[in-house]
């Protein structure tokens, strides 16, 4: 799992392997592994599963394969 800029800042890190059979579960390990304000966060990011795909819901079925990239909402201008 890759996380980019918020994401990566209230996990205090920017890549981990999780094992997980769906993105929900991945997602809900990653929130119990990097706490409360992760968790918060998650609800508005965007959840990408091999960099060229949005995940289809907490449903989407992951491989050993398959790169997770969470992506918090940019601002900017």
């Amino acid at each position: 799992m890759l996380l980019f800029a918020h994401a990566r800042e209230a996990a205090g890190v920017s890549h981990d392997d999780i094992d997980a059979p769906t993105v929900g579960a991945l997602l809900d390990a990653a929130a119990a592994r990097y706490g409360e304000t992760f968790s918060r966060l998650l609800p508005r990011c965007r959840v990408w599963v091999n960099g060229d795909e949005p995940a289809d819901g907490s449903d989407t079925t992951l491989t050993d394969t398959d790169e997770v990239a969470v992506l918090p909402p940019v601002s900017g201008g």
